[in-house]
């Protein structure tokens, strides 16, 4: 039942009374994001295309000095075309296929900027923690064949692209980096962000493969506005998204593969919560589909061999479901309804930067967040000789 619902708002929709679904939206989702008319050709090519497309947009109040600064972001989720025993090169090729007919229903909707999930170009494979063939997976930021497969779908769409991918920095000894290429509508690179938070829990093995990320917290400006990318493991970080939003981040995305088991009842709440505390749009993707041992289903990410979740449990074949259910969540508490959380997905999101200023403007979370106090603290919190400020009778 658990990886089979397709979504809480069509799980809504479907039991709740009409008369009080409004209400319950506006309670669980904010000021409720209206729904953005896409183009009839977007909706028929999803449809035959197989992909889940919804379209909202967030409005700001109208200002009499400065124009509406309106941007459309795409989200894209999807599951592996192939099976994780098909050859490396299959596999990237067929998912560069996959995502580059999504991009282009994304173009007809009028995307400025889209970013695609956590480690798209492979299965997520740190689970087993063997390095063969996974690590074939990986390729230079800068020029490899994924960076370059990017750049011309920038070039082709006036669009920027975030391009998550398992980075092999040649530069350094080879070293594995798990980042996100930023990639401009003129089709240059303008840079990379690498994921500044690893985590070790249960199957979620990453640090066999490679470490915390050395790049800080890089924001890019673009002409669509200033924005950030928070991978994965970073959402669960609030000092990770603040230091995004302190170096100017007016969008801050959020490429994640994690799944329900662990993290689903976080999911939701997380993104929204950073969006709200940093006065910026928060973007929160997850990949699509099941992995378990070799079952011979397409769409199902397997491996040959049993992996253990260091618990004390037994070695097993499952890890479990991605949930997809990709949102972006605005400054002012409000967020758009998840994609599908089996199926693969296109989110787009109209929204006026406009709107962050003036939830600033209302709240004063920068203004009031006495950071000189809490750095003069941090500071001393992480010396070795540090004494909690702790009072006893």
């Amino acid at each position: 039942m658990a990886g089979s619902l397709d979504s809480l708002e069509k799980c809504l929709e479907r039991h709740v009374p009409a008369a009080e679904l409004s209400e319950v939206k506006r309670i669980l989702y904010g000021s409720q994001a209206r729904k953005l008319d896409l183009p009839p050709t977007a909706i028929s090519a999803a449809v035959e295309r197989d992909f889940d497309l919804q379209g909202y947009r967030f409005e700001a109040e109208p200002e009499q000095l400065r124009h509406p600064r309106v941007v459309r972001v795409g989200l894209i989720q999807n599951k592996i075309p192939l099976p994780t025993d098909a050859l490396v090169a299959e596999q990237v090729a067929a998912l560069h296929k996959r995502i580059e007919e999504i991009v282009e229903v994304a173009a007809m909707c009028g995307v400025n900027v889209v970013c695609f999930q956590e480690a798209w170009t492979m299965p997520f494979a740190f689970c087993t923690r063997e390095r063969l063939p996974w690590t074939e997976f990986a390729e230079s930021a800068e020029d490899g064949p994924t960076t370059r497969f990017c750049q011309k779908l920038a070039k082709k769409h006036n669009m920027v692209v975030v391009s998550p991918v398992l980075e092999r920095d040649g530069v350094h000894g080879a070293t594995l980096w798990n980042t996100a290429v930023v990639i401009s509508n003129s089709g240059i690179v303008l840079g990379k962000s690498r994921k500044n938070h690893i985590p070790r829990i249960g199957d979620f093995n990453e640090s066999t493969y490679y470490m915390e990320g050395n790049l800080g917290h890089p924001v890019f400006q673009t002409p669509f506005g200033r924005i950030g990318v928070n991978i994965c493991y970073g959402r669960h970080h609030p000092l990770n998204w603040l230091m995004y939003s302190i170096n100017g981040a007016e969008i801050i995305f959020n490429p994640s593969a994690t799944i329900g088991t662990l993290s689903e009842s976080m999911w939701p709440i997380e993104a929204r919560n950073a969006a709200i505390a940093n006065h910026c749009f928060t973007c929160a993707i997850n990949r699509v589909g099941t992995l378990h041992f070799k079952l011979g289903f397409i769409s199902h990410e397997y491996y040959i061999n049993a992996f253990t979740s260091g618990d004390g449990g037994k070695a097993h074949k499952d890890l479990g479901y991605f949930y997809g259910s990709s949102y972006v969540a605005a400054p002012d508490g409000s967020r758009t309804p998840g994609l599908s959380r089996t199926q693969d997905g296109l989110l787009v999101v109209e929204m006026d930067l406009n709107l962050s200023r003036q939830v600033s403007d209302k709240w004063n979370f920068k203004m009031t967040g006495r950071y000189e106090m809490y750095a003069k603290e941090l500071a001393k919190a992480i010396q070795p000789d540090f004494i909690p400020n702790i009072i006893k009778e």
